[in-house]
């Protein structure tokens, strides 16, 4: 099975797509936005990722005879299926780069093509791009927390939701993680790996010291060892030690430890001293055992003598929100803007081509995104895009455009980026972004706005459109 298959999809955008084709409308020109409307974690931001997978799929996607023999057997018609026979995608996709910062309902990415085609992928991207955006949001989180002189281990394989835990080990290292457990994605991704044992390796021996002992002989190198199978104090500690003076004997170290229950802070503190006193300083301690921000916040504020934390269920799965709820929107279609209408403003899309600027204060920092047409410039002036009476003076000085084309008639426009790189600059773009956007407790709201042309453009074809509905 290849996930280059543009079965890759939901029942509906094939079902579209096959009214499209058979009404004549299917090479009618559409573009898409992706967004989201709601930061996860109540947060303030979002950092984008998995633009890179994105663009690989579509360079590749396309259907098999055995998908279009199953497609067949569905009830889909004949004509329809021979047309899939040629798919590939043809369109042009903007996209704000991978590893930045991005805000509610400015876009992030718009695709633009046949609409059959844009209908097709939507599935897909918002399945990866919604998915590491989210882990790398959540892995941003802790390390902004921890700090730059902690080391962040990811370990979150084993519960992970299937093959996403692939996705999500790339994810953690964008969004900040030094290593990760999965040897997969140390393979695919050349981001560290990291590891030590199972409290199952103490278990099968009789006795702990015994198994520290024989690790340490077949890890001479790299040995950290699991203290708690028994008791950490008692005896984890004490054997830890003794293999740590015996390492020395043969010109080792002893690199770590590794405490995965109790109270972390409590026994981190304690394991500290017991190392120190018997002078094995150089001795980190790592932690896990369900950790995320908020655990981590909390041991760092009770001074927990902790090196290393291993971050495993909770930034995989990314709890607490199980989703980004990003959208794929219509906002062109044959040449002309298009709007949704809801009772809810929140709900309507903003119409039209679109680009996005981002302003910066005095001191350089993020201070402001404004969405207007794509062919203007930077304005000079926004609405807030749900409460029209809040307007806001923009200085276009120092202002960019975050959408740049990535693809073109179906092929990269732009150079492949390593997740190394895309890590680095997503670091960078995070230290541009003001704390009170990145505080846990009531982040401060980020200004997004309309300019005065998107504005009127939306009002008046929500005008023009509630007439004709009447």
């Amino acid at each position: 099975m290849t996930f280059n298959t543009a079965l890759y999809t939901d029942l509906y955008q094939l079902a579209m797509g096959q009214a499209y084709y058979l009404k004549g409308k299917h090479e009618k020109e559409a573009s898409f936005d992706y967004f989201y409307r709601k930061a996860p974690f109540n947060g303030g931001y979002v950092l984008f990722c998995g633009l890179e997978d994105a663009l690989d799929w579509l360079e590749n996607v396309s259907f098999s005879e055995e998908d279009l023999d199953y497609l067949l057997q569905q009830g889909f018609d004949r004509r329809f299926v021979d047309y899939l026979r040629g798919f590939k995608f043809t369109g042009t996709v903007q996209s704000v780069a991978e590893g930045e910062v991005v805000f509610p309902f400015a876009p992030i990415m718009t695709v633009t093509g046949p609409v059959v085609e844009c209908q097709i992928v939507e599935t897909f991207l918002l399945n990866g791009l919604n998915f590491q955006s989210l882990i790398a949001t959540k892995a941003s989180r802790i390390r902004y927390i921890s700090g730059q002189d902690k080391t962040l281990a990811e370990f979150g394989l084993r519960r992970a939701q299937g093959y996403a835990g692939l996705q999500a080990s790339r994810a953690a290292f964008i969004g900040g993680f030094d290593a990760t457990s999965n040897v997969l994605a140390g393979r695919t991704y050349n981001i560290p790996i990291t590891g030590t044992m199972a409290h199952a390796y103490v278990q099968s021996y009789d006795d702990e010291l015994t198994a520290f002992r024989d690790f340490a002989e077949t890890h001479p190198d790299n040995c950290v060892l699991l203290v708690d199978t028994y008791n950490t104090l008692e005896s984890g500690i004490p054997n830890a030690i003794t293999v740590a003076r015996e390492l020395e004997q043969k010109g080792k170290k002893l690199i770590g430890i590794r405490l995965d229950s109790g109270d972390l802070a409590y026994l981190s503190k304690a394991a500290r001293k017991m190392l120190d006193d018997a002078g094995f300083s150089h001795v980190k301690i790592a932690a896990s055992n369900q950790l995320d921000e908020y655990v981590i916040r909390s041991l760092k504020e009770q001074q927990a003598a902790i090196d290393i934390f291993g971050v495993g269920t909770n930034l995989v799965v990314g709890h607490e929100n199980a989703a980004l709820d990003g959208v794929y929107k219509l906002c062109n279609f044959d040449g002309e803007p298009r709007i949704k209408i809801s009772e809810n403003l929140k709900k309507m899309n903003f119409p039209g081509q679109k680009q996005v600027y981002r302003y910066v204060n005095g001191q350089g920092e993020y201070a402001a995104d404004a969405i207007t047409l794509a062919d203007l410039k930077a304005p000079v002036r926004m609405a807030h895009p749900f409460e029209p009476h809040k307007r806001m003076p923009l200085n276009p000085d120092g202002a960019r455009p975050l959408l740049q084309p990535v693809m073109k008639n179906g092929k990269r426009l732009v150079r492949t980026r390593d997740v190394q790189e895309i890590a680095s600059a997503a670091g960078e773009n995070l230290e541009y972004l003001p704390d009170e956007h990145k505080r846990f407790d009531f982040p401060h709201v980020y200004k997004v706005g309309l300019s005065p042309e998107i504005e009127e453009l939306r009002d008046n074809l929500k005008t023009e459109k509630l007439k004709k509905s009447h």
